[in-house]
């Protein structure tokens, strides 16, 4: 039977059999009304918001630590945890003040101290962070409400780097707790959020809690994203695992969730169907989808092994395993930027535009002294997206004439083997995939993929002293048009280079029961002034 055909058939015929598992259960008798069951794009495998860059445990920090600023929906930073900022007149010092009231989970206030200790831990990790790190004098606690950034040249996007929604956010822990080594995991999950983390309700593979906390002052302000009044109008948010897209797809439309993040596009149509359920673009801003290619290890340290990926890769192949034939969800996208956007760009995408290059790529695999090694594709197998690319990307290697190792895992696996610099053959890896928010790509600013500043890039480590020094441009551009040629600049040398590989761009849906209000299409579930009836 075809794939789309034995989904929807699961989902369409499973109402009266398919029920949650068994973990799923305790908390029904808690008040169906007041807790919102929530089906997450993967399983919560750990939980610090810091050492990694996944959606999901960005998605669920967010519930647990707020952020001294946040982005409103045209990326505009607003004051969120601080009261008022200050600049001195030559942009070197900035100084802050929190807003009062603050407490965290534990009931201890929220102090400059933590704040401090929280920014240190974050900007050895972001690439937003570590810009400001290499130019800063003094990062300092000036009394319990207030601390000072000091720093030895302007830096003129300080508050977008305190208030972006990409991975790693800056959110705000305890000092004890954000003093922990930026490279190990923290252990103890204390924030000053709308919502406290439940942990011993948290089964991973299985379920994550979160309760309403009582203490959490929201602002007076008309929500708008990460910003303005964050209003907990249900106890709980319970994250219930679902891999399988039938079962999740089935436990909606029974009422046994109430809210799916990214239902597979092979089963909308069954869910639009259902008068009881909304079925709607989760974020119009959409996504890139990424091929990443390790440049530490053969053949992909050779450009030309990169280079050979970009001129065999059909974008057609890959936005059609997962959308289908929705062609309005997807566009070819011979850039590494969100189109539609001011900025975007297609300057050198040539590689990724008209026939495919088979033979091409064949050619400067050869060049690059490739002679039959294996190579270590890791796919995770319970994410849609990645599960789609990775199926494409083994054809593709098979038909240049790569030898593919192919790693079926899951999505918290590739979120840890990914870090790891060893050879593929002592547990690394060639090539992974992923994607991108496009909220996160319409500029360099918070772009981490874009980064190729070696051993502090992200996961593939590629060192581009080209592709930096355009970005500084776009640092330092003084107007609209300053910023587009840097970009144009970026795009060109990134492709020439190979840094990764863009799949496409795409859009995703969500889907939630009617008597849920408040969901919002953003590039995350924001579960503050969401409410169930």
């Amino acid at each position: 039977m075809h794939r789309r055909s034995l989904l929807t058939l699961a989902a369409g015929t499973a109402g009266g059999v398919l029920s949650l598992p068994a973990l799923g259960r305790p908390a029904l008798a808690q008040g169906a009304a007041r807790t919102l069951r929530f089906v997450p794009q993967a399983n919560l495998a750990n939980f610090d918001p810091i050492w990694g860059t996944q959606y999901v445990v960005r998605n669920a920090g967010m519930l647990v630590w707020d952020t001294l600023y946040g982005v409103d929906s045209k990326f505009e930073p607003r004051r969120q945890m601080v009261e008022s900022e200050e600049v001195s007149s030559d942009g070197l010092v900035w100084t802050f003040k929190l807003r009062p009231g603050l407490k965290f989970h534990d009931n201890s206030p929220v102090l400059a101290k933590d704040v401090v200790a929280s920014l240190n831990r974050w900007a050895v990790r972001d690439p937003m962070g570590q810009m400001i790190r290499a130019i800063q004098n003094e990062l300092v606690a000036v009394d319990d409400a207030t601390f000072r950034w000091s720093l030895k040249q302007p830096y003129s996007k300080m508050l977008l780097a305190l208030a972006k929604t990409n991975s790693p956010c800056s959110f705000i822990m305890p000092e004890r707790i954000a003093k922990t080594d930026p490279f190990t995991q923290i252990t103890e999950f204390v924030g000053s959020g709308p919502f406290r983390f439940v942990r011993d309700e948290w089964i991973p593979g299985a379920r994550a809690v979160f309760a309403k906390f009582d203490g959490y002052v929201s602002r007076d302000e008309k929500p708008d994203w990460m910003s303005g009044g964050k209003r907990v109008m249900v106890d709980r948010v319970e994250w219930v695992v679902m891999p399988d897209p039938a079962t999740a797809a089935a436990a909606l439309q029974n009422g046994e969730v109430d809210w799916w993040e990214n239902p597979i596009s092979d089963l909308v149509p069954v869910l639009k169907s259902n008068r009881n359920l909304n079925v709607d673009i989760a974020d119009p801003l959409g996504n890139i989808g990424t091929f990443r290619m390790n440049h530490l290890h053969k053949p992909f340290n050779d450009r030309r092994a990169r280079r050979a990926v970009l001129m065999a890769m059909s974008q057609e192949d890959y936005m059609r395993a997962l959308v289908g034939d929705e062609a309005d969800l997807y566009k070819l996208l011979p850039s590494f930027f969100t189109p539609g956007t001011p900025l975007y760009t297609e300057e050198g995408g040539d590689i990724l535009k008209g026939k495919r290059d088979y033979d091409g790529a064949k050619r400067l695999l050869k060049e690059a002294g490739y002679a039959g090694e294996p190579i270590t594709l890791v796919v995770a197998q319970d994410q849609a997206i990645t599960k789609a690319f990775g199926d494409v990307s083994a054809d593709l290697l098979k038909r240049i004439g790569m030898n593919v190792d192919f790693v079926a895992t899951d999505w918290g696996t590739v979120g840890s083997r990914r870090a790891s610099k060893a050879p593929p053959s002592q547990g690394g890896w060639h090539i992974f995939h992923s994607w991108h928010a496009g909220a996160d790509c319409v500029n360099p600013a918070s772009y981490t993929a874009m980064r190729t500043n070696g051993d502090q890039a992200w996961f593939g480590w590629p060192n581009n002293s080209a592709v930096e020094a355009a970005r500084d441009k776009w640092f330092a551009a003084p107007d609209l048009a300053a910023e587009r040629a840097a970009m144009a600049e970026m795009n060109r040398l990134a492709m020439e280079d190979a840094i990764w590989g863009p799949t496409g761009f795409f859009m995703s849906y969500q889907a939630w029961r009617k008597n849920v209000d408040g969901v919002v299409k953003a590039p995350i579930p924001f579960f503050w002034n969401v409410t169930k009836s």
